[in-house]
């Protein structure tokens, strides 16, 4: 079961220049990603085997405050903050064209991102692969994917599958994907920046509100992970500092 007193986080967006180059993996961790964990145990593994572990989410940063945890961080680093800091990163700091891979969501999404990332970055180039859409790939699919992945060998790897198939995905795989480059596993980044999905407003983000916008403009989608999650989230952590 994942404990999340244990793990070992990412304490502070400034600590993200602290990464060093190679081959590493980036996850993320929110309340809803704790709860799942505590029944899939591939995803747990997923979670923790990964190289850098960041607290997506203000829930997660108190929780460690309050579990007085191995680690306590400052604040709250979002899949979106990694994104803008790894491009920006690779775009300012490079002589040379680097690529960039977005390896998940539909080709739909995937044309926006290369349309906007044009604009925003026009030094890199970006290079996209839409896997197929079902819950579980065959061997066929998995060897696919994987030989994309390498052929490419980019400079930054994105995987935006949703959790928790992406985390696992990656970490299955891990040894099979021959690169030397940061890997992180975004999720909704994909559609956040391609426009097929907005953010919360600023303030709702500054207040921890983010997931109460994202529960108003998709109640179907998302009352199960908010209304029921976020009250099975205190009562695990509350029944993890008691043990």
């Amino acid at each position: 079961m994942l404990k999340l007193s244990e793990l070992h986080l990412v304490g502070s967006k400034d600590e993200l220049s602290r990464i060093p180059e190679g081959k590493v993996l980036i996850n993320t961790i929110n309340a809803h990603s704790y709860n799942v964990a505590q029944k899939d145990a591939a995803f747990a593994e997923a979670l923790t085997m990964g190289d850098y572990l960041l607290p997506d989410g203000a829930s997660i940063v108190k929780a460690c405050r309050w579990l007085k945890g191995r680690t306590l961080p400052k604040e709250r680093i979002a899949g979106w903050d990694l994104f803008a800091f790894e491009m920006a990163r690779l775009s300012e700091n490079s002589n040379r064209h680097p690529c960039v891979m977005f390896m998940g969501s539909s080709e739909l999404v995937l044309a926006k991102i290369r349309e906007r990332a044009a604009k925003d970055y026009p030094n890199i180039e970006v290079v996209t692969f839409s896997p197929p859409f079902k819950s579980e790939f065959t061997d066929e699919d998995n060897t696919a994917i994987i030989n994309a992945i390498n052929q490419v060998n980019p400079d930054l790897l994105w995987i935006g599958m949703t959790a928790p198939k992406q985390e696992k995905w990656t970490w299955q795989h891990w040894k099979e994907l021959d690169i030397h480059c940061h890997v992180g596993t975004i999720g909704a980044v994909f559609d956040f920046y391609a426009g097929t999905a907005k953010r919360a407003p600023l303030w709702m983000q500054r207040h921890s509100l983010e997931w109460l916008y994202r529960l108003v403009k998709e109640p179907k989608r998302m009352w199960r992970r908010y209304i029921i999650g976020n009250p099975l989230f205190i009562f695990r952590i509350v029944k993890e500092k008691m043990k």
